[in-house]
């Protein structure tokens, strides 16, 4: 791979790297704001779900506009705006104001992976598109590695809103990208005269828009319902273990192997093949750490959980775009995670009901398994793995 090819994985995944950050502080401020604001369950699910239904209309909008303006000004502008919401996150005075600013951040980190995943797309064919777009994709586990640091090192000792706006710096890296990201135009098709999002469901593109989009629901959903309720669910069952920094690490470095995995299988054996895999490694994982009972099997059961989660939501990101052509490659990718993010509002708010309604942790989980086992259906009996011909996924 020549270097200029290493240059643009670089930057775009930097840009993943700061969105996983963003997410991942949220988690961890979340505990400081409950004591500082004295905040009450439902206030702190509303500011959890602030984010996400930002993402909702930053990726369905962002996703549109990188077709219709190109990709490399409006991820620069995504980029711009949830650095300028971390700015202003640092002064909000009460909890009113933070969720209404990280609905604004939302709307920029929802709408920077979908362009950035587009862009990737666009730069490379076959097998080495797919690499890119996992190994792109792996930064994300980067940033959440770095955010536990800032969390359990710097945070207790200069407090989250200096942490916050120390994070606004990323504006900074959105000026260097303008200089270093490659130029593109909107390029139009023949059969595709204008991006909207009424072509989608024209009938050569209809049935790849409606099951992607139910495999992201799917995989959001099940992603984010697990993993944001894992460390209250695990406390309630008596294992402080998952407080631990040591437990965060573990969790977040079992991403990258996953990662690479998938990215070596790439070329290997088909997209369908390898996200089928990862989404029966996830439904395995899950099962053994919704009835882990000690310290030992919750580390093993968690980490094999975020190796294969991570991969197979890697290996989704790599299958997307190629089902749509260049002209609408971008509206196709925004749609199908705005539906996800969708899911990924709903499956905390999920756990937190059944919770209320005394049901289990492995009942619980089994309702995650279960969704999985339909996303595996979705994939393996509906999405196409050749949805295009060579000449229109160009």
């Amino acid at each position: 791979m020549q270097l200029k090819q290493y240059k643009l994985l670089g930057i775009v995944g930097t840009a993943w790297l700061f969105d996983a950050m963003d997410v991942a502080m949220l988690s961890f401020i979340m505990t400081f704001l409950k004591t500082e604001w004295s905040l009450t369950p439902l206030q702190l699910g509303l500011v959890s779900a602030a984010t996400s239904v930002g993402m909702v209309f930053g990726a369905l909008i962002c996703g549109y506009l990188a077709d219709r303006f190109g990709r490399k000004h409006v991820l620069i502008y995504t980029l711009i705006l949830f650095s300028l919401g971390n700015v202003l996150l640092s002064f909000t005075p009460n909890v009113t104001w933070f969720i209404a600013t990280r609905f604004l951040t939302g709307i920029g980190l929802g709408g920077e992976l979908p362009v950035a995943a587009t862009l990737i797309a666009d730069r490379y064919k076959s097998t080495q598109q797919s690499r890119m777009l996992v190994l792109a994709d792996s930064f994300w586990a980067i940033g959440w590695i770095i955010a536990s640091i800032l969390a359990f090192m710097v945070m207790p000792v200069i407090g989250w809103r200096w942490t916050v706006l120390a994070t606004g710096i990323t504006a900074l890296y959105a000026l260097m990208m303008r200089r270093h990201l490659p130029n593109d135009e909107p390029r139009q098709t023949q059969k595709v005269k204008q991006s909207s999002y009424r072509t989608l469901f024209q009938p050569q593109y209809r049935r790849q828009s409606i099951l992607l989009s139910a495999l992201w629901f799917i995989v959001m959903l099940t992603y984010y319902g697990m993993f944001l309720w894992l460390p209250s669910v695990l406390l309630l069952r008596g294992f402080p273990i998952v407080t631990s920094f040591s437990f965060t690490l573990l969790i977040s470095l079992a991403q990258l192997p996953g990662y690479y995995l998938a990215a070596y299988l790439m070329g290997k054996l088909q997209r369908k093949t390898v996200l089928t895999i990862y989404l029966i490694g996830t439904i395995l994982s899950a099962l053994a750490f919704s009835i882990a009972n000690t310290n030992t099997t919750i580390l093993m059961s968690g980490a094999w959980l975020s190796f294969f989660d991570l991969g197979a939501w890697g290996t989704l990101i790599a299958l997307t775009p190629s089902q749509f052509p260049q002209a609408i490659r971008g509206t196709g990718m925004g749609m199908a995670q705005s539906i996800g993010r969708i899911g990924a509002t709903i499956g905390p708010y999920l756990v937190g009901l059944l919770l209320q309604f005394n049901f289990s942790v492995t009942s619980i989980w089994g309702v995650f398994i279960a969704l999985l086992i339909v996303g595996v259906i979705v994939l393996v009996f509906g999405v196409r793995e050749q949805a295009l011909s060579p000449k229109e996924a160009a």
